[in-house]
């Protein structure tokens, strides 16, 4: 199973990295996690470095879409067993220590145990809104993967969820993330007359480029999600860094 979370890792200044990510978890072994930072990334560097990370699970979905489109301040906190940091809008989360590793020379296996969990605050349901926007930041991060119609087709679909069960957390997050579709066109010389909304109004506009390479590339291929450093995995497990 994989579970999308924040992972937060620090180097041996004491500088956190926090990066929205797919856990593979094991039903036979709930306290093995298996993390999968692409190479080269500031999550693998960290965890290799400190041998420790901390697994939040979080509803504020703000966090994964900032991840995506440079918005990395979000209030920590200290772990409570292993030196590191923890999201302070977590719901609840696992501190990590690294046992084994797979190499690979494109995404290791970074094979966890857990040593601490703690809950914060009570799951309060399923949320479409939510659903839509985890969904549009790992679509954001394959743009130059992706042909522009298909992303825009999906994105025509998730916006019915969104507009039907959004609150404002939500429709802050998927504002961010559609600046991020229009940025990218603007880059590719790819132009529309009407950007206001979202896949249907660009693809009113006939903005239909079968391939888009370019401004995406580097968030897709090295496994950072951040305007600074080059970022998110176009992989299966979801959003990885």
């Amino acid at each position: 199973m994989i579970q999308e979370t924040i992972v937060i890792t620090q180097n041996s200044s004491g500088l956190a990295h926090i990066a929205p990510m797919g856990i593979h978890i094991s039903p036979e072994a709930q306290d093995e996690f298996i993390i999968l930072p692409f190479r080269p990334s500031t999550t693998l560097n960290n965890l290799l470095e400190s041998k420790t990370a901390v697994i939040n699970y979080c509803d504020d979905v703000r966090v994964f879409a900032g991840c995506l489109t440079g918005r990395r301040d979000w209030p920590l906190k200290a772990a409570e067993k292993i030196n590191g940091r923890v999201l302070a809008c977590a719901l609840a989360h696992t501190e990590v220590e690294l046992v084994r590793i797979e190499d690979d020379e494109t995404r290791p296996k970074l094979f966890c145990k857990a040593v601490h969990t703690a809950n914060h605050a009570p799951f309060r349901g399923f949320n479409r809104a939510q659903y839509s926007v985890l969904e549009a930041a790992i679509l954001i991060s394959r743009l130059n993967m992706l042909p522009l119609k298909k992303i825009q087709a999906e994105i025509d679909y998730l916006r019915i969820g969104l507009e039907k069960t959004a609150g404002d957390r939500e429709l802050e997050a998927w504002g961010w993330l559609m600046e991020i579709i229009k940025d990218f066109i603007a880059r590719e010389g790819v132009y529309a007359e009407n950007l206001s909304g979202t896949g249907s109004a660009i693809a009113r506009e006939g903005v239909y480029a079968e391939n888009l390479p370019g401004a995406g590339s580097a968030i897709a291929k090295d496994g950072e999600n951040t305007a600074s450093q080059t970022g998110t995995g176009a992989a299966k497990a979801g959003i990885s860094s």
